[in-house]
């Protein structure tokens, strides 16, 4: 599928994480960028993506719109061949996991596409999912008798009462495929990345990312770890896979975007080569018994512990690199990166000597 590059492109949830990257990106490659916010007029959210307009050679129109609103992106995906569909929650901890992640993910997503039905200049949509939509536990592949998952591989484990933002995913991929396969007009590109860390382009991002970033080094893991591995990737990597998928003509199906699997205690270590002992970084791997005897005061269930601690997670990542020629920056970097803008922004303490 050849996409116009003198096209506007959509970029829903343009104020997120990974999207704002994708909306620098675009704005320096002298695209007309159409973006979703909530709110345009709420500086706090969107100031940071008029200051990348200014200046760039591409164009920046802001619209407002709800994901859970019909036909809310009808008139940002106007002209638009190329939509990129990154609006979905993340956030681990929620009171009411249907309302407050399976609905806005699920019906968000199916607003996005039946506007693409509608919308005839679209001819392809690159969905922001996730490999949790792949895997749902790290024991899932000993199950399956497997040492690598694959993009043939999907979440069947997780439910509204174990892994609900994992479940939120899978349902909203789901859902994207069906609704794709019953068109012939445009079609669909996944990007399913892992644990994404790196530099927010805002001070205001909100997400599971940074929340357990402050876990490593608020003290919560100064006695240990948990032994559990991550698929981390990072944001920037993230950005340019999405626009690798919008403009390769023979991209396709699902894309892993994982660098490299990593552990807390990993992390901590990567952190430690840079700032030393200043801060509370984890230095060794608790045993799983403890792990389970803390898991309700963490808020994590004695579920989620057996599944995950101590089992190893991996990730074959070709595709992405061989089809769409990702390059991946090194884990370790990144983790440095993403911990120093939250001292920047005040999130963390500094605590220079």
């Amino acid at each position: 599928m050849n996409i116009d590059r003198s096209a506007p492109v959509l970029i829903t949830g343009g104020n997120g994480y990974i999207a704002s990257w994708l909306v620098k990106y675009l704005l320096e490659s002298g695209h007309d960028v159409h973006a979703t916010v909530r709110d345009p007029s709420n500086a706090d959210k969107v100031g940071h993506l008029k200051a990348l307009a200014d200046g760039a050679s591409g164009t920046l129109t802001l619209f407002a719109a709800d994901l859970l609103d019909d036909g809310a992106f009808d008139e940002a995906m106007a002209g638009c061949e190329l939509v990129f569909h990154t609006a979905s929650p993340f956030v681990l901890s929620v009171k009411n996991p249907q309302r407050d992640l399976v609905d806005p993910a699920v019906q968000g997503t199916r607003n996005a596409l039946e506007s693409a039905n509608r919308v005839s200049s679209v001819k392809r949509v690159v969905l922001t999912s996730s490999v949790v939509s792949i895997y749902g536990d790290a024991v899932d592949l000993q199950r399956d008798g497997t040492d690598v998952l694959t993009e043939g591989d999907w979440n069947t484990t997780s439910s509204l009462k174990h892994q609900p933002y994992s479940f939120s995913k899978v349902e909203a991929e789901r859902a994207a495929w069906e609704i794709a396969g019953a068109q012939e007009r445009w079609d669909l590109v996944v990007i399913n990345p892992g644990f994404v860390l790196g530099p927010s382009l805002t001070t205001v991002s909100s997400s599971a990312s940074f929340d357990t970033m402050k876990q490593i080094v608020d003290g919560t893991m100064r006695m240990g770890a948990p032994a559990i591995e991550l698929g981390v990737v990072d944001v920037r990597d993230v950005a340019h896979a999405h626009l690798k998928a919008g403009y390769t003509p023979d991209a396709s199906g699902r894309n892993i975007c994982v660098s490299r699997s990593m552990t807390f205690l990993q992390m901590g270590r990567a952190l430690a080569g840079t700032y030393g002992r200043r801060y509370p970084f984890p230095k060794r791997e608790l045993p799983k018994p403890l792990v389970w005897l803390a898991a309700p005061t963490a808020g994590v269930t004695h579920k989620y512990v057996s599944n995950n601690v101590g089992y190893p997670l991996r990730f074959d990542n070709s595709r992405v690199r061989e089809t769409l020629g990702v390059e991946f920056r090194p884990v370790e970097t990144t983790v440095v990166e993403h911990f120093q803008q939250l001292i920047d922004d005040g999130i963390v303490r500094d605590r220079r000597v």
